[in-house]
């Protein structure tokens, strides 16, 4: 299995992150991609090559010009108003608010941003369309033939909405290689979220269309980020009415109950009749991480490879969270493993 790396990931190192009260180191941090680059190499899992360039046309067929320039320029803004640190919002457009961009960074953060927790630093914008260039190689390495790919994107984007950012996410990595999988021939993709939290920006990308169908499993939004998406109930609307399948889980959840909405979900790709597969993964999942509340073990993890691959759809893996730093590398190579055995 090849994999897709990008030494630019690096540019996004955020010292700010708002959790519980505090300013905190963010758990979204460099070290995460590195760790698994590493552990691809020992574990032998194959080749890791470098992304090359796409150029923003693929950007903007599932992101709005607008909200690409703003996070192209929010953080020269910011230093230019006058702020110091880095940006983060802390202002928004609440319900019966006027909802447009205004004019100062301050505000235009609170309106392109749906959380406080991701601050914006010098290196985001372009760490982020790296990001997007390692999920189109690894698109261009599908439709090669590969049977599967691993694009190792950081930062993470499955929170990103059309024109919101959050959740660390600020481009839609897995959704924009899902519309180039389209673009380029494939009459249907299915994206699998299996990331401990819901793919909210997934969700509103394709909601109301038909071609693409979603499903994620995820902690109950009663109780996990991003609290307002994911429910059981979003099914899609319009052309897209029955294509979004959510599966909330309760806090505590192990590997057995997990498995079985996986099994639902893996079932509703198969009727769907994909023929490419996008996997948001996330190993969040695991019952160390520190913003999770899954209980699945080391040992589940190839489990959800091998499940997966009982789908025979060409899989295009695109890293996504999981922020048990001792653990990570080795739960994200095991699902690929067990993915690449099957």
């Amino acid at each position: 299995m090849y994999t897709v790396f990008s030494e630019k990931h690096r540019m996004r190192d955020s010292c700010t992150e708002l959790y519980g009260g505090e300013f905190i180191p963010p758990f979204e941090c460099p070290a995460r991609a590195d760790l698994i680059r590493e552990h691809i190499d020992e574990a032998g899992l194959g080749e890791v090559v470098h992304c090359r360039q796409h150029g923003l046309k693929p950007l903007l067929r599932v992101h709005p010009a607008d909200y690409v320039r703003f996070l192209e320029e929010a953080f020269e803004e910011w230093v230019a108003a006058g702020f110091h640190g880095e940006a983060i919002a802390s202002c928004w457009p609440a319900r019966g608010m006027r909802s447009e961009p205004p004019a100062h960074i301050d505000g235009k953060l609170g309106y392109y941003a749906f959380a406080a927790e991701t601050a914006i630093d010098e290196g985001t914008y372009e760490a982020a369309r790296a990001a997007v260039d390692v999920a189109l190689t690894a698109v261009d390495f599908l439709l090669r033939g590969e049977r599967s790919v691993f694009a190792l994107c950081r930062p993470p984007g499955h929170h990103a909405a059309r024109d919101l950012y959050g959740g660390y996410c600020f481009f839609n990595n897995a959704a924009i290689a899902a519309q180039a999988l389209r673009d380029r021939g494939a009459a249907r993709v299915a994206i699998l979220d299996i990331d401990f939290h819901h793919g909210n920006g997934t969700q509103d990308i394709f909601y109301d269309r038909g071609d693409v169908l979603f499903a994620s499993i995820h902690g109950d939004p009663a109780h996990a980020f991003p609290y307002f998406s994911g429910f059981a109930e979003q099914t899609g609307t319009g052309e897209g009415e029955g294509a979004t399948r959510n599966y909330p889980l309760p806090p505590g959840s192990e590997f057995d109950a997990w498995g079985e909405a996986l099994e639902a979900a893996l079932r509703a790709i198969a009727r769907f009749r994909a023929e490419a597969l996008v996997v948001s993964l996330g190993t969040d999942t695991y019952e160390r991480d520190p913003i999770g509340f899954f209980r699945l073990r080391r040992e589940d993890f190839p489990k959800v490879g091998r499940r997966i691959a009982t789908l025979g759809l060409p899989t295009l893996f695109v890293m996504e969270g999981g922020y048990a730093i001792d653990e990570l590398a080795v739960n994200t190579v095991d699902i690929l493993g067990g993915f690449a055995e099957a």
